[in-house]
């Protein structure tokens, strides 16, 4: 089945970019529009800017740009369809479906798929959680004896699987999902050279279903209640095309919301931790799943807050597994502390001990910072060794040095000295011959963003591919609004798109004219210079037969061409929501600026500094002129080029002479632009 246009229109109409953003990283309002860190690179400085105006996003870091839907699909990893499920379930909309052909449903994603079939597996747990005898007598009355209520059970969808081989196989069969689907959501096992549909990997066990940031089920967590050594007390699903468990914490969706309203994240090491401390009342919790924490499990945190508090047993495991993931956590510029509780609690019977307000008075009253916990822990283990002692400062000052932030470097480093007694400036002398280590280990990796959302072969595209401004223009250089001769870069120069030197084509100057002049349509080609003359009535009359030489800018023209004879001036909007990714990227591109000119200018000192919408008849002539300029240029290569292949003495002069037509042109469109020629 396939959504109809109806209902696309009415999701379209009802997301909205800065919610949809939201549900998956912390957006900070920055102006008129909001900022945060990318969340389709790695970046310590926020370069993903969210425009609620013209309802799109922008990263100037990897490129990634599109609408709420696009959003989705590259979060997400999902096709269009499923992308827009998503939104009509966020936003309440019934959906309306027409019928597809058997290709049309062939091409469907595999990942959407694994989504549907994964939900499908959800509810029957659900359903025979709450629904059958054994489900009610075995895996409802554990949840009793853990102390969870309807409410929780609801919230984290909790669920039973009948301790049968084939139960759950045979229900999705008759449903219609095939066995080759079930195999790869990790729900089947099938075993090779077996004749049989194989058997269900969860049987007879309590299942946690593991959601993504956006609420989807991505696998499965199961306990068995029953005495058997032989059957591991838990199991996961493995990994599949929508479950990579170092990338996903648990219980991250229910706590993002109080994550951002805490501004600290509780990362403790259990399932039922996280259950027991939500039901609590203490929402802002996530857990690791048992895995070792990783790389990716901070950064997706550090989406929410920079903030982390460690939740882990007081026995010595605990204690180590904390130590383990400081530094990693230091190293993504997260601040962390941690909490350990008395000998033989965790989190889980801790709070079902004392109470939710109890709990949380102990959080607020034994949380440590990293520095004050790592020291006293190696110390009271090295004792009066004082090689021991030795290996712990430089176990501390390693640590320190982690650190992004060189002020909080500084910090720290007092108070080791403070807390071991040693020289202050001997550990900071210690600290920076780690950190000239760190500097001086040759960049041997590839760029992590070589291929990134959003990225195609044209490079990133923007008002800072161009050399064009960010921002507003101040006054005393209207000029810089558009290409000039001037701001091309050197030969073997860097490009200032922000992405690899290799991985960016060399472009000439007529290329960057085109570019300019069809993001001068793009953006304000609908704005009036006189009454019933706007920019796209004069500047396509000054080029009538001129075709670009760039495809895309070609087609653009072409468009713009096309509906101006029909007497149809096309928006903005057009090409930001075009079906074509090339043209919608550059729209994009063009449409969101990286910078915001503050009101304090107008407000407080009373200077007005006038935008490029202020300035468009300057601004569109000499545009005309730079890109009649660039094309002429262009006609003297030709001649140059021409002149090396010519043997005839009268064609050569004749050739001579159309290239000093040519520059007499040059030359004039220069003095008009006010440009210095060589």
């Amino acid at each position: 089945m396939r959504i109809n246009p109806e209902t696309i229109e009415r999701i379209k109409q009802a997301a909205d970019i800065v919610e949809v953003v939201g549900d998956y990283v912390s957006l900070k309002k920055r102006g008129s529009n909001y900022q945060a860190c990318c969340p389709f690179h790695n970046e310590k400085t926020p370069s993903f800017n969210v425009n609620p105006a013209r309802q799109i996003f922008k990263c100037f870091g990897c490129g990634a740009a599109g609408d709420p839907i696009k959003f989705v699909m590259d979060i997400d990893g999902v096709g269009y369809g499923e992308a827009l499920r998503y939104l009509a379930n966020k936003y309440q909309i019934e959906i309306q479906e027409e019928e597809i052909t058997d290709e049309q449903a062939m091409r469907q994603n595999e990942r959407e798929s694994l989504y549907i079939v994964l939900n499908f597996a959800k509810n029957f747990y659900q359903e025979h959680l709450h629904q059958t005898d054994e489900g009610r007598a075995i895996g409802l009355s554990y949840f009793r004896e853990r102390g969870f209520n309807d409410p929780t059970l609801k919230k984290f969808e909790l669920g039973y699987s009948p301790d049968i081989w084939d139960a759950f196989t045979q229900a999705a069969l008759a449903k219609g999902y095939q066995a080759e689907i079930l195999e790869k959501a990790g729900l089947l096992i099938h075993k090779e050279g077996s004749t049989t549909a194989g058997y269900d990997r969860f049987r007879g066990r309590v299942i946690f279903p593991i959601h993504n940031v956006a609420g989807k089920v991505i696998a499965f967590g199961a306990r068995i209640l029953k005495a058997d050594k032989k059957q591991p007390k838990y199991i996961n699903s493995p990994e599949t095309a929508v479950y990579h468990k170092s990338d996903v914490l648990y219980g991250i969706y229910q706590a993002k919301n109080a994550i951002r309203q805490h501004d600290v994240c509780y990362l403790v090491e259990g399932y039922t931790d996280v259950i027991s401390l939500h039901q609590a009342g203490i929402e802002n919790v996530v857990a690791s799943s048992g895995t070792s924490l990783t790389i990716e499990q901070i950064r997706l945190i550090g989406r929410f807050t920079p903030n982390v508090t460690i939740l882990y047993d007081g026995d010595q495991a605990g204690i180590k597994a904390a130590l383990r993931g400081l530094d990693m956590v230091l190293e993504e510029g997260l601040n962390v502390s941690i909490v350990t509780f008395p000998d033989n609690d965790d989190p889980d019977s801790y709070v079902q001990r004392v109470g939710a307000e109890a709990f949380k008075e102990y959080l607020r009253t034994s949380a440590r910072d990293f520095i004050s916990f790592k020291t006293d822990t190696l110390l009271r283990e090295a004792g009066n060794d004082p090689f021991k002692r030795a290996e712990v400062i430089s176990d501390v000052v390693n640590s320190i040095t982690k650190i992004p932030d060189a002020i909080k470097r500084q910090v720290f480093f007092r108070r080791t000295a403070e807390m071991m007694k040693v020289d202050e400036q001997m550990l900071i002398s210690e600290g920076n011959k780690l950190l000239r280590k760190q500097y001086e280990k040759p960049q041997k990796e590839p760029r992590r963003d070589a291929a990134r959302p959003g990225t195609s072969a044209r490079g990133t595209s923007g008002p800072s591919s161009l050399g064009l401004p960010t921002g507003v223009v101040p006054p005393e250089i209207p000029d810089d609004l558009f290409f000039d001769d001037s701001m091309m870069a050197p030969p073997g120069s860097a490009p200032t798109t922000g992405a690899p030197a290799d991985d960016t084509p060399r472009r000439s100057k007529l290329y960057y004219q085109e570019e300019a002049f069809v993001r001068l349509l793009v953006l304000f080609g609908s704005y009036e210079l006189e009454p019933d003359i706007t920019v796209c009535a004069y500047v396509l009359s000054e080029i009538p037969g001129i075709d670009f030489t760039d495809p895309v800018f070609n087609h653009i023209l072409t468009l713009f061409r096309e509906n101006y004879s029909r007497s149809v001036q096309l928006s903005t909007d057009y090409f930001l929501h075009h079906r074509e990714p090339e043209v919608r990227d550059l729209a994009i591109g063009w449409a969101t600026y990286k910078h915001e000119l503050s009101d304090l200018w107008t407000s407080k000192y009373e200077i007005y500094v006038p935008s490029e919408q202020d300035m468009l008849d300057k601004s569109s002539f000499k545009n005309i002129l730079r890109l009649k300029k660039a094309f002429i240029e262009e006609k003297m290569n030709q001649c140059l080029e021409r002149l090396k292949t010519i043997a005839d003495p009268e064609e050569e002069a004749q050739c001579l002479k159309e290239f000093m037509e040519f520059k007499k042109i040059s030359m004039a469109a220069a003095r008009e632009l006010g440009s210095v020629v060589g």
